[in-house]
């Protein structure tokens, strides 16, 4: 018997939510026109969903991301860097607790019991009307240097996919890797194991707008923000795949909706208003930035970094801060606004000759 299954994917949304009433509306309408074709739809979401860039993000540490993420019914979605990395430990650990879809996350392990998160599955295997089976693998980038220091353990996808073939004893018929890896990774996990039907990609923000051919993987990806939706269409009869394509569409190119503006500035209104409510400071003068000289913001924000890092020397890129700080009282959305990208405070210990050669290079740059 012929089956026809289509995978509808999303990635590295980063809290673009200009595109976002268009893409729900889309992933609806083409789930059902493809079901009506005679087609068992998956939906899939890549990760980097969240991005504390955007207010409402920042001020309910992505929670209102997943609200967002559960209109569309995604069948399952692995996570990104920034999941991952610009939350704290325990706020990754609630992320997805009123979520309504699987997180499949196969590389990413608590760094002192060694066991999976309980918000992840290792797997998930979805069986057709027609009775074919796919199975969804997951695995992020593993950031080491960064995950470990939030207590995580994430595993090379080099050193766990031999490991997941090796024990694979479970029944289907297609395998889809969800990688939030890259560009450069996938093609070399596609040239390395062929048991990967469909490889779809993101992290590297790269678009295969006809999918990409490698070794007998097909794989595909929809560049980042929203600007494109991915599909894939696959033939299998009597469990082996027959035809495999996949595509994507432009969402500029998707029509609008008369409230479609008022309900994206509603999310950063309703971000700000909650960031704002939150008030940090009464400063007995205003900070001013500058890219030249000793401004008081960058002094005083230098400062800050040295007494909660309890360190000697710390060092910021000029120009960081994108704007000046009024006199009085302070709020969040202020911070906000002047300091949009998560970032985290980084303590290291330097021998001469390192900190000297550091300097040399920091020069080089500046007169670059």
């Amino acid at each position: 018997m012929l089956d026809k299954i289509a995978i509808l994917h999303t990635n590295d949304l980063h809290s673009h939510f200009e595109n976002w009433p268009k893409i729900v509306r889309y992933l609806a309408s083409e789930k059902h026109k493809l079901e009506n074709q005679g087609y068992f739809v998956i939906t899939v979401d890549l990760g980097d969903a969240v991005d504390r860039a955007h207010p409402l993000t920042e001020a309910t540490d992505g929670k209102a991301n997943i609200d967002l993420l559960n209109q569309v019914h995604y069948d399952a979605a692995t996570i990104g860097n920034n999941e991952g990395l610009t939350n704290s430990k325990d706020e990754l650990n609630h992320l997805y607790d009123d979520a309504n879809f699987d997180v499949v996350l196969d590389n990413l392990f608590d760094l002192k019991t060694g066991k999976q998160p309980t918000w992840a599955k290792r797997k998930k295997i979805i069986k057709s009307k027609n009775g074919t089976k796919v199975k969804l693998l997951g695995l992020t980038a593993p950031y080491h240097s960064t995950y470990e220091l939030e207590g995580w353990n994430p595993v090379d996808d080099q050193k766990i996919i031999p490991d997941l073939i090796k024990n694979d004893n479970d029944n289907y018929d297609v395998m889809v890797l969800l990688s939030h890896l890259g560009v450069t990774q996938d093609r070399l996990i596609a040239s390395k194991f062929p048991q990967f039907d469909i490889i779809i990609g993101s992290h590297t923000h790269h678009l295969f707008k006809n999918g990409e051919y490698d070794n007998k993987s097909l794989l595909a990806a929809a560049g980042k923000y929203g600007h494109y939706v991915g599909e894939i269409k696959l033939s299998v009869s009597d469990g082996k795949i027959t035809d495999k394509v996949a595509s994507v569409v432009k969402t500029s190119n998707l029509p609008e909706q008369a409230d479609d503006e008022h309900y994206i500035q509603g999310l950063e209104e309703r971000g700000e208003n909650i960031l704002a409510q939150s008030k940090v400071a009464d400063i007995p003068y205003s900070m001013h930035t500058s890219l030249r000289g000793e401004p008081s913001i960058m002094k005083e924000g230098l400062e800050a970094m040295k007494e909660k890092a309890q360190t000697d020397v710390a060092i910021m890129n000029d120009g960081l801060f994108l704007d000046d700080l009024p006199k009085g009282i302070v709020d969040k959305n202020q911070l906000h606004k002047i300091l949009p990208h998560s970032m985290h405070v980084m303590k290291t210990t330097l021998k001469g000759y390192d900190l000297w050669r550091m300097m040399m290079e920091m020069e080089k740059i500046v007169n670059f």
